[in-house]
């Protein structure tokens, strides 16, 4: 596998790095925490003035068409910068689904995003396993009512629209485009200044037109949790870059009895265990992104991996970095300790690594057992 982006992924990670170094300097992210709003608007305007909002929605809706890959290009930058803009929440979690499964008229509700108009969300996590959907959703007249709780909804309160997956009739998991008005909002605790949701629907009703693509015999919600881990582990892989990054610098310029850290071997042994789990994490995040992008059927068993690395391998590794920077690693005031908790907010979000490891066991297991191998995962996992 060419695990090098080509000249328009190139060009577009380029882009997303500029914007975004003047967008979430460190000026600017001290004055965003002090304000109290869910999200810095100037950043979110900036970023849809360029194009960037929009490079993975369907021309339609005014954007340039492109994919999952090109999506995880934007996001790793928003990790990077740890820009507080509700990219994630409105690209992996509801405009990827949109735009494959939508019908024409869900599918205009991309055109406001493009603009930096309005703001898009899904409902990924429920109590319990990651990726679990006990939510319900059944027909009645020409519409649907639905019922369960979803928690840690990114923007939920902010956004225009709320993809919900719920299991229809107790058949399928679809996906509904529900109004923020129809649920019952509750703020949970967040390791960032993302605001995240418990939603609670008890009865809500949607209109026929609210269910994604008039129903996708589970499609869409496949699509949806593909998206949400391959985002999440781009956020994840942006983190550990600009961590890593901050790091070497600090050791490299920081001196203990006249030599500079760096000069030490214990610290470049445990610089060179950060660079292992983070090029761990980019290689199972490539290869799953690439792999949801092309609709392979391994898809899944890639993203768990990856999603492992960004649950185990990575926090560790930012605990590293924190050590390496000694007392200051724990300064508020110096910009490591954003890495630090946006790296645990996403292991956070995807359920923990014990959870990633059974999840690849369950999508394994059936193979192993018809006796199939499944070399993909496996090599992946090795790396």
């Amino acid at each position: 596998m060419d695990f090098d982006l080509d000249e328009t992924q190139r060009e577009l990670r380029d882009l997303a790095a500029d914007v975004l170094a003047r967008e979430a300097s460190q000026e600017r992210l001290e004055a965003f925490e002090k304000s109290g709003a869910p999200y810095d608007e100037a950043a979110w305007k900036a970023l849809a003035r360029t194009g960037l909002l929009g490079a993975c929605l369907p021309e339609e809706a005014g954007g340039a068409g492109l994919g999952p890959v090109e999506m995880a290009v934007i996001l790793r930058e928003v990790g990077a910068h740890v820009a507080p803009v509700p990219a994630y929440a409105a690209l992996a979690l509801a405009a990827v689904p949109i735009a494959r499964h939508g019908t024409p008229a869900q599918r205009a509700l991309l055109a406001p995003l493009n603009e930096g108009e309005t703001v898009l969300t899904g409902a990924f996590r429920e109590v319990g396993p990651s990726g679990a959907v006990t939510a319900a959703a059944r027909r009645d007249g020409d519409g649907y009512v639905l019922d369960g709780v979803k928690t840690f909804v990114p923007y939920a309160k902010e956004a225009s629209h709320i993809l919900v997956p719920a299991r229809l009739d107790g058949g399928d998991v679809e996906v509904f485009l529900v109004d923020p008005g129809q649920a019952e909002l509750t703020p949970q605790p967040s390791a960032t200044t993302e605001p995240l949701w418990r939603v609670a629907l008890a009865g809500a009703r949607v209109g026929a037109d609210a269910l994604l693509g008039g129903g996708t015999r589970g499609e869409a919600w496949r699509t949806t949790r593909r998206s949400a881990v391959a985002g999440a582990v781009a956020v994840a892989s942006g983190v550990i870059d600009s961590a890593l990054s901050l790091t070497t610098g600090h050791v490299k310029t920081r001196e203990q009895f006249g030599r500079p850290l760096a000069r030490f071997q214990a610290v470049t042994m445990q610089v060179g265990d950060v660079y292992i789990a983070k090029r761990a994490l980019d290689v199972a995040m490539w290869a799953g992104v690439w792999r949801f992008a092309e609709s392979m059927p391994d898809a899944d068993e890639v993203l768990a991996v990856a999603a492992y690395n960004a649950c185990d391998p990575v926090p560790r590794a930012l605990y590293t970095c924190q050590h390496l920077h000694g007392g200051i690693g724990l300064d508020v005031t110096y910009p490591l300790h954003r890495r630090f908790a946006w790296g645990k907010q996403v292991a956070h979000l995807l359920g923990g690594a014990e959870e990633q490891l059974d999840a690849l066991g369950a999508l394994l297991a059936p193979a192993a057992e018809d006796g199939a191998e499944k070399p993909a995962a496996t090599a992946t996992a090795g790396n």
